[in-house]
């Protein structure tokens, strides 16, 4: 193996799984996801409901590494996802995955603002899909954490950034309605936000919260017209 003596950072099992193979989650570009166990918040929506409450994992990220230097020159990107990956030991092994070639990009629930600074600034990640929970007065409730004081000055350092990102929302019509939707939209656009907003329609499935479909309409007409809106 041609990798560095950091490797032994990497021997921990804590990767939950490895899709070998993805054109949808990185834009434009053919990867692979690394789903990293364990999360720092309990989204009731959540359907990666193993993935985080995992006990444990099938990889360790040396596992990983192995199997990019298997795929260079076949798959462009990384994913790395979850679960949150910002609770390992990210920076070290993006520095590996980009002595590879690789480009990656980051899903995040932006809590871990000095890591994700660092990986900006050390130019080791390509870009960043960053969920936007719920808005402040809800965000305990849906994600069962106090962290919105962190993931706040992630967004605003992101949104001042020169980095490619997007920012994203899940959306049950029983945990979030159209006001709720509107004050996400409004405190993007007050933050300097001009891209695409993303909201995720819920899926129904197994999920943290034992979530089912909402019977509640979503009146998507009322939406605010300050961002272009695109449905997932």
């Amino acid at each position: 193996m041609n990798i560095s003596n950091a490797s032994n950072l990497f021997n921990d099992k804590v990767v939950y799984d490895l899709q070998k193979f993805t054109h949808l989650d990185y834009p434009g570009h053919l990867a692979c996801i690394v789903w990293f166990s364990a999360c720092n918040m309990r989204c009731d929506f959540c359907y990666n409901k193993d993935i985080v409450f995992a006990k444990s994992a099938k990889y360790s990220m040396n596992n990983v590494l192995e199997f990019l230097q298997n795929r260079i020159g076949l798959l462009e990107a990384v994913v790395l996802s979850g679960g949150e990956a910002t609770l390992h030991k990210l920076k070290e092994f993006c520095i590996e995955i980009k002595k590879l070639g690789f480009l990656i990009k980051l899903d995040t629930n932006g809590t871990h603002f000095e890591l994700i600074k660092e990986l900006v600034e050390a130019g080791l990640v390509d870009f960043f899909a960053i969920d936007y929970k719920a808005p402040q007065y809800k965000f305990k409730q849906i994600t069962h954490s106090n962290k919105f004081f962190q993931f706040s000055k992630t967004i605003d350092f992101i949104i001042h950034s020169q980095i490619e990102y997007e920012i994203r929302t899940t959306l049950h019509n029983d945990l979030l309605d159209v006001h709720d939707v509107n004050f996400i939209i409004e405190d993007l656009v007050v933050r300097g936000y001009t891209k695409t907003y993303y909201i995720q329609k819920f899926k129904e499935g197994v999920n943290i919260g034992n979530l089912e479909d909402s019977l509640k309409k979503f009146s998507e007409e009322l939406l605010s017209k300050k961002l272009k809106i695109k449905w997932r």
